[in-house]
């Protein structure tokens, strides 16, 4: 079946679908509508929407064809006239599954106060009980219990470990993608070809070994001294952090976000607390790509895109620190080894390596992060289009990119994005904290500069001394 393309607009009554299925027979077309769900089949496409809200399926409801155009307009009743059905612009969104019902995870009773019964003589005899060896507690109990000594199953042994696969990607949810990987040009993979079944912990060691690899005091001390460049990049605006127009998807991103993956994604509340992690060293390596190239990707946009991401080069997603449980609050020390890890990558890997300039990069993240899920999906997607393109780095845009861009329009909340962002922003980062001793090398550099300033006076001064007096 093909899935059309189609738009989404709505009245005080009713909800407006239309979809472009050019050559096709009116008379076939199947609709269905169940509260929230709505479906409609003509041969040879088919499309399931999820709205926010209930529809009708009366004589009010409607669908009309335009052979010239090719468009199939339906009209949808509302449950409740006047009602908002919120995020009709998010394709991804609509076509997402409806959520499961999944099993509250925080106990139905709770005790809110509790008050100690009066003393008795069977609370002494408790009191005697639990000063029993564990012994004499059970011969106890079997005497009361017409001498039946207790009996419990012994534990399970820890579960076998099968296959030497360990997975990866968002959610942990892919494997297979680096079977090959020998085979490969694959310049920014450091796991080697290893990648398949490399555990968690071993991939974080691989990737720090070759951060210390690459890490080069003299490129730098270089970039710190020769900052013109730095200066250039660090002083152009971002469009998508400066632009107050309303905002809209253009034809092309709408496109992308049906071919999208539509998956139903169950997370715990640590592991989206995680991928919110996850989500801004995404968004620190598009920060980076997009101002050293001003927004004009070039054929290295996929390998700095790929190098700078911990989760793409060394499948090494955050958290790098103790993490909080809580999916909308985050700690300073989690947030500043995230972005320690990116600027880690930053300093080692492409062609400009300074701290400003990363300080700058993380400024645009809390100003992307801030302005909401519209805003970063198409960052992303951005990212995707990139990635796509490129023969071997595309495979980071699938097990990650792919799911990320479905999960931030159907399950991010704009209010935590925007705390976020405001987390990112006011997030102090220490130069101590990137693991290097980069105010040393800064303090050695100035010093230098000013030892080579102050030698080329002298030199100026010796100059004129031996220049012959004027007449």
């Amino acid at each position: 079946m093909i899935t059309p393309r189609f738009a989404c607009s709505q009245t005080e009554t009713a909800v407006i679908v239309t979809m472009y299925c050019p050559s096709i027979r009116a008379s076939d077309v199947e609709i269905n509508v169940d509260e929230t769900l709505f479906s409609i089949h003509v041969n040879p496409y088919f499309l399931r929407l999820n709205f926010s809200n209930s529809l009708l399926d009366d004589e009010d409801a409607s669908a009309s064809y335009d052979a010239a155009s090719g468009n199939l307009t339906v009209t949808l009743t509302k449950e409740v006239k006047g009602q908002e059905f919120k995020d009709l612009d998010l394709l991804a969104k609509l076509l997402a599954p409806r959520p499961s019902e999944q099993v509250l995870e925080d106990p139905v009773i709770e005790v809110l106060d509790s008050v100690d019964a009066e003393g008795s003589v069977d609370d002494e005899l408790a009191a005697k009980t639990q000063n029993l060896t564990l012994e004499q507690h059970e011969i106890l109990q079997a005497a009361q219990n017409d001498w039946q000594l207790p009996q419990e199953i012994p534990a399970p042994l820890p579960a076998i470990k099968m296959t030497s696969v360990c997975h990866y990607g968002f959610l942990n949810m892919h494997s297979g993608y680096f079977r090959h990987v020998a085979h490969t040009e694959n310049e920014v993979n450091e796991l080697g070809a290893d990648a398949e079944a490399c555990p968690p912990d071993e991939r974080r060691r691989l990737r720090l070994k070759h951060e210390e690899d690459k890490w080069d005091e003299e490129h730098y001390i270089a970039d710190f001294i020769e900052d013109e460049y730095i200066e250039e990049l660090s002083t152009w605006q971002n469009p998508y952090t400066t632009s107050a127009g309303e905002f809209q998807y253009t034809e092309d991103e709408n496109m992308a976000m049906l071919r999208l993956p539509r998956k139903e994604y169950l997370s715990s509340p640590q592991q989206t607390h995680d991928l919110y992690l996850t989500l801004l060293t995404l968004l620190f390596s598009y920060a980076y790509e997009t101002r050293s190239t001003q927004h004009d990707p070039t054929p290295e946009s996929a390998w700095t895109l790929s190098s700078l991401t911990p989760a793409f080069s060394a499948l090494d997603p955050p958290p790098y620190c103790g993490t909080s449980s809580d999916s909308a609050q985050f700690t300073a020390a989690e947030l500043t080894a995230t972005f320690a890890a990116s600027y880690r990558r930053a300093l080692a890997f492409p062609l400009y390596r300074s701290f400003a300039l990363c300080e700058i990069c993380r400024m645009d993240v809390a100003a992307l992060i801030a302005r909401g899920k519209r805003v970063v999906t198409r960052c992303l997607l951005e990212m995707k289009q990139i990635l796509d393109h490129h023969e071997v780095y595309y495979v980071y845009g699938k097990i990650w990119v792919d799911d990320f861009c479905v999960w931030c329009l159907a399950y991010a909340s704009d209010d935590v994005l925007k705390g976020l962002g405001d987390a990112v922003s006011s997030l102090r980062m220490e130069k101590t904290a990137i693991g290097w001793d980069l105010a040393g090398l800064e303090t050695s550099a100035l010093r230098t500069m000013e030892r080579d300033s102050d030698s080329d006076d002298e030199s100026e001064d010796e100059i004129e001394r031996m220049l012959p007096a004027p007449l």
